[in-house]
């Protein structure tokens, strides 16, 4: 079993930075890869970023390409979002996720097996 743990959202302004922590507990040794998803009020759930084990693999969605940085530590078992000139678009519950291994592939929730509770962030414009 993995649990998952975000923390670090709330409401900022547009233009603003806001870092997003993501804690794993468990067997978080068996963890390949892991990612991070964010859903919007009446959206679908949209992938964000994505990391694998090395941390040398990092996939990012178009929207959010240059603007935001995903990176993990290892040792404190803790993945990060650094988020950078937020905008109002970027408003949702941003979920992370961890894949045991398989086939990984970044953009697809289904890659993932164990999800967080998701934490809010708010971005006024």
């Amino acid at each position: 079993q993995v649990q998952l743990v975000e923390s670090g959202g709330g409401l900022v302004q547009a233009g603003d930075s806001l870092r997003l922590s993501c804690a794993v507990s468990g067997r978080a040794v068996s963890i390949y890869a892991m990612g991070w998803f964010r859903q919007a009020p009446g959206k679908e759930r949209e992938f964000v970023s994505g990391i694998n084990r090395s941390g040398r693999n990092t996939v990012y969605a178009d929207s959010v390409k240059g603007r935001f940085a995903i990176s993990r530590d290892d040792i404190e078992n803790i993945l990060y979002l650094q988020m950078r000139s937020l905008s109002p678009e970027d408003t949702a519950v941003y979920y992370c996720a961890a894949d045991l291994g398989g086939e990984w592939t970044p953009s697809i929730s289904q890659s993932y097996d164990y999800w967080g509770q998701g934490t809010q962030v708010t971005v006024s414009s």
